[in-house]
């Protein structure tokens, strides 16, 4: 199991599929890796040499922000977003769907499970 920028990538997939394991970066980052290291992209992770490991961490570790520090930056702009009070901060605060999804019947993701209100008495319940 190659070790890349901290990251265990698994053994069995392709290169290219493996790299999609470490956070920041997708399929298309991945291949343009491995197009400039030199790699193709179709060989399985596990029959990548140290030398070719050791090419692909200095590639991200020069042109990317990935894992550990992408992570740090997007809870910082978010932290930025609540410090501010502007809308987005306040719906990321409140758990509400930031990039205006309807709320009325969907966005079960974002609030989380139902919680159920009680609601008014029918006419006939009171009657009796």
């Amino acid at each position: 199991m190659p070790r890349i920028v901290g990251v265990d990538v698994p053994n069995n997939k392709p290169s290219w599929i493996a790299l999609t394991y470490i956070h920041g970066i997708g399929r298309y980052r991945a291949q343009l890796i491995l197009n400039e290291a030199g790699i193709d992209g179709k060989v399985a992770a596990s029959k990548l040499t140290e030398d070719e490991v050791s090419k692909i961490s200095q590639i991200i570790d020069r042109d990317y922000e990935v894992e550990g520090q992408l992570r740090r930056r997007v809870s910082q702009n978010i932290a930025r977003l609540r410090d501010i009070a502007c809308y987005r901060g306040i719906r990321h605060r409140r758990g509400l769907p930031v990039r205006g999804q309807q709320t009325q019947s969907n966005a079960r993701t974002r609030k989380g499970k139902r919680k159920t209100v009680a609601g008014k008495k029918g006419v006939k319940e009171m009657r009796g």
